[in-house]
């Protein structure tokens, strides 16, 4: 099984040099594509005086390619893939990097599941400086699992099936061909989810519970750019897209399309509220807020988040809070109970104080979240176990 790294980079040198590095270090030899998607920065004297040096010596492995013109992110990826040869494709944004035997993992992994088109490990997210930040979380039982084709959608749309970003996930090369490539509409943007969307219509996904991958979070990163309005909007069209191809045996088991809608509104409108975007809070949450549906299924999906809070060292008992916490837990009843009963002009009372009241949102993840989990939506039960 011959893998192909393939990294997308514009004007990020310091970085780059550190993505390439890991790569040519794996413990299992690949070939390395560089796509540069015209740097101005130094990027391809660099890259081609590594690769004539490497050649020289006899190590091959190292292809620069300089796109005609600016393709932007998902251009890049799909120039990438076009020039590597292997039966894999490992992508690689040029700020991330990967652990030594990422490779190896992989091909260990695909070797016990050769019907997978996608494979996916977990990640530390790091700063600049490299320092640990968080992790993503495992799912499913063991070390190694994988999800049988006809289960994939269903899972991504209940969000039960994180592949994550594309430091984390490799691909079959011609799965990905058969899709057409990256949309090039929503580059950097959902453009990699809706690729592996698109290519677990050919077989089978493979998850590793471990951590071989590092991604950068940093005010350079690529989807920084965008609002969240914008954000919200490629979520829905991508949910659209998951939607539409959910096998027909899970039809009658997810919810209809406009809860699902509602549900991301109210999730990004969360988002606002950590980063203190007042007027993004309400004009995201609207008119999501007032449904109880929604609120249900935000509760819902959101159970793993749920898990991470009640574990956290601050109890949501303490002395020092309890009194917010039973105001807040109050109006929370009160708005429960003004929704059942359709007082749209008294729920807007009780519902403004909560939305700024962090007590209130601890209090929801905490008490309400954990009513709710054992809720109609059934969970993907497909995990099969490779190697424990």
């Amino acid at each position: 099984m011959k893998f192909t790294i393939a990294i997308a980079t514009y004007n990020r040198l310091a970085f780059l040099k550190r993505a390439i590095d890991t790569a040519l270090s794996q413990t299992v030899q690949c070939e390395v594509v560089v796509v540069d998607d015209g740097s101005n920065d130094g990027t391809q004297e660099y890259v081609e005086d590594l690769s004539q040096t490497l050649a020289a010596s006899g190590d091959g492995r190292l292809i620069y390619h300089r796109n005609s013109h600016n393709l932007g992110h998902s251009g890049s990826v799909n120039a990438g893939v076009e020039r590597a040869t292997g039966e894999w494709v490992k992508l690689l944004d040029d700020d991330d990097y990967l652990a030594p035997n990422c490779l190896e993992k992989m091909s260990e992994a695909i070797a016990l599941r050769p019907q997978a088109v996608l494979c996916s490990c977990q990640a530390v997210q790091v700063d600049e400086e490299e320092s640990e930040l968080t992790r993503t979380r495992a799912v499913g039982p063991g070390r190694v699992f994988y999800i049988p084709q006809e289960d994939i959608h269903y899972g991504m749309l209940l969000e039960q099936v994180p592949f994550g970003t594309p430091v984390q996930v490799a691909f079959r090369r011609d799965a990905f061909l058969k899709t057409g490539g990256w949309d090039s509409s929503l580059d950097a943007n959902f453009d990699d989810i809706d690729s592996w969307i698109k290519i677990s219509r050919f077989g089978d996904a493979i998850f590793i519970n471990e951590y071989l991958a590092y991604r950068t979070v940093w005010c350079g990163s690529f989807n920084q750019k965008f609002s969240l309005e914008n954000r919200l909007k490629a979520h829905i069209l991508i949910k659209h897209r998951i939607y539409n191809l959910v096998n027909s045996k899970h039809r009658s088991e997810i919810p209809n399309i406009k809860q699902i809608e509602s549900y991301l509104k109210l999730h990004w409108s969360l988002v606002a509220l950590k980063k203190a975007q007042v007027r993004s809070t309400v004009s995201l949450a609207f008119p999501a807020m007032f449904l109880p549906g929604s609120w249900n299924l935000l509760f819902s999906l959101n159970h793993r988040f749920a898990d991470k809070s009640s574990s956290s060292k601050t109890k949501l008992g303490s002395v020092s809070n309890e009194k917010e916490n039973l105001k807040a837990y109050l109006k929370l009843k009160l708005l429960e109970q003004s929704l059942k009963e359709k007082q749209w002009g008294r729920a807007t009372k009780f519902l403004l104080p909560i939305v700024f009241s962090p007590a209130a949102w601890k209090l929801i993840l905490n008490l309400v979240i954990l009513k709710k989990r054992r809720s109609n939506l059934s969970p993907v039960r497909k995990f099969v176990l490779i190697d424990s």
